[in-house]
């Protein structure tokens, strides 16, 4: 019989295993890697991981509620056009301005959280009054998404976004721009929904056992519909962000980011049979990831390397996710 504080000191450990393995990763690189150990490098690391960590918080979401979505990426750069062809004053971009010029920044915001929004909530519908399959329905929107985002531009870029939105890319505070510390405040925000709120707990018990949690006067349907809406809202906030990062979008903005976060939330930890998961450890996934593509990249190693890594990990990870199901499994 495992005494209570030897379990709690086991689960600690399980939970936070990722932040481990960061910081052992981050010791080897700083000793091995020339230059590697630098307050701009690590500031690097967290910016590049912005849109990445973003991206990943409704993915975990959904995973978490035993539900998949792949139309994230299309809705990240469906976002970011639209943002740019209103506000961009070049390429495909209608240079919109509002007066004061700061009101851009809230107006574009909504305007991409809605846009993810209402991908989201499409996708909720056919999944959750439809009752079709959430991997054929979001692989339906993420082609469309794509094919729609090249509909709106025509194949264009729209660029040079305002100064107002592009002040978040250029001001930083404790040496990381405004765009990082949006994505930092709403990993840390979803965290605390999902682990300190009734709606997180009962997301959590739909992944463990959808039909439990039903019996138990929990609304499947409506929660499953709201975690799709929020999964779509993150990835218009994350196409909001790469949009101000790159001053604009193109028709092929974050092409590959869909594994990335896939990636990351595999390795932070979130279970693929639902119902274990914690967003910080997604977070320290992603910033594993970026940090591993810095060390190639100072390197000076072939950009392959890159993906033969993160593929390596994803299968480690699941591996790990099923040791330390065991485990858990020995404590109860």
């Amino acid at each position: 019989m495992v005494s209570p504080r030897r379990r709690a000191a086991i689960e600690l450990v399980l939970d936070n295993l990722v932040w481990f393995i960061l910081a052992v990763v981050l010791a080897i690189f700083s000793i091995a890697v020339p230059n590697y150990f630098q307050i701009g490098i690590f500031a690097n690391i967290v910016e590049q991981s912005t849109f990445v960590a973003t991206l990943s918080i409704g993915l975990s979401l959904l995973i978490i509620a035993g539900y998949m979505d792949l139309s994230i990426e299309s809705v990240m750069a469906l976002a970011a056009m639209v943002v740019g062809i209103l506000f961009a004053k070049s390429g495909v971009g209608i240079g919109l301005t509002l007066d004061p010029e700061w009101l851009i920044v809230p107006a574009s915001l909504v305007i991409a959280l809605a846009v993810g929004a209402l991908v989201g909530a499409s996708n909720a519908f056919f999944v959750v009054r439809l009752r079709m399959n959430a991997f054929i329905v979001t692989l339906a929107a993420y082609i469309w998404g794509r094919g729609l985002v090249v509909a709106l531009s025509g194949g264009r870029s729209a660029q040079e976004l305002p100064p107002a939105l592009r002040f978040l890319a250029i001001e930083r505070f404790l040496s990381f721009p405004l765009i990082a510390w949006v994505s930092i405040v709403a990993t840390l925000a979803f965290a605390f929904i999902l682990n300190k709120t009734p709606f997180g707990r009962h997301l959590l018990l739909i992944g463990g056992n959808a039909q439990a949690a039903y019996r138990a006067g929990i609304n499947v349907d409506r929660l499953t519909a709201i975690t799709f809406v929020i999964a779509g809202a993150m990835a218009g906030l994350a196409g909001w962000l790469l949009a101000i990062r790159t001053s604009g979008a193109t028709a092929n903005l974050g092409v590959g980011m869909l594994f990335q976060a896939f990636a990351a939330v595999v390795i932070g930890g979130v279970s693929l049979k639902g119902g274990v998961g914690s967003l910080t450890g997604v977070y320290a996934g992603v910033l594993l990831l970026a940090s591993i593509q810095t060390a190639i990249n100072l390197m000076g190693l072939p950009a392959h390397f890159t993906q033969l890594i993160q593929g390596g990990m994803v299968l480690v990870a699941v591996l790990l996710d099923t040791v330390k199901l065991s485990i858990r499994k020995k404590l109860i």
